[in-house]
């Protein structure tokens, strides 16, 4: 697509009052367009538009109620992310314990407790990936004292981080998609669920999938208000 020129603040708003847009207040506006993009904005605009094809606004449409919108949905997404916080660090701790307890604080290095092999392999990469890169105390010490961590293995199965601190700093994503991949068998899987009021695995992990991808959109401040 052709390049759009550059327009000044007060262009911007002149353009949105030959669209339809009424705006109360000039210089209200010059300042809530000094901090959130035009473009950004568009998002919170899109249904007031009655021809989109020509971006009209309908007739009523104002500028202040484009920011209502904005910053309700800025209200939602610390509300939301809130509540995903304390979602995912009881994940964490109910992952770690109920498998920890069965299996060894090394239980995500155990190919026999997952499903499909090759996601078994992509998991260690990531939790390789994510540890490596982190700038936590702990994870620091940990690579001062034995070095890298190679391909999700250390030079000794004694070296490698134990579930507890590898998870600390595991993200959201990987901990669901390994939630996802462990065997149904495991009676432990049923009991992470039973621990979060559900009965079935399967429905935790259906949520966890819908909660990871919500929680990329809240990370990354994308609008969630009137998301089609």
């Amino acid at each position: 697509m052709a390049n759009k020129a550059s327009r000044s603040i007060r262009d911007q708003i002149e353009l949105l009052k030959q669209r339809g847009v009424i705006i109360h207040d000039q210089k209200a506006a010059e300042l809530h367009l000094s901090c959130i993009s035009y473009y950004r904005l568009k998002g919170y605009w899109w249904e007031m538009q009655c021809d989109k094809d020509r971006h009209l606004f309908a007739e009523g449409a104002c500028f202040e109620a484009v920011i209502a919108h904005y910053l309700f949905d800025k209200e939602l997404r610390l509300i939301l992310f809130d509540a995903i916080e304390s979602i995912e660090i009881a994940l964490r701790a109910k992952m770690i314990y109920h498998l920890s307890q069965s299996y060894g604080g090394l239980f995500y290095a155990d190919s026999s407790l997952f499903v499909d092999e090759s996601l078994y392999r992509q998991h260690l990469r990531d939790l390789k990936e994510e540890f490596m890169r982190s700038g936590e105390v702990f994870a620091k010490e940990y690579k001062r004292k034995y070095g890298i961590w190679e391909r999700g293995c250390c030079v000794a199965l004694a070296e490698q981080p134990d579930a507890w601190i590898v998870f600390e700093v595991a993200t959201f994503g990987t901990l669901s998609k390994m939630y996802k991949n462990l065997r149904h068998q495991l009676s432990e899987k049923s009991r992470i669920a039973n621990d979060f009021g559900l009965n079935r695995h399967n429905e935790l992990s259906s949520w966890l999938e819908a909660i990871s991808c919500l929680r990329n959109i809240v990370a990354h401040h994308s609008r969630v208000w009137s998301r089609g």
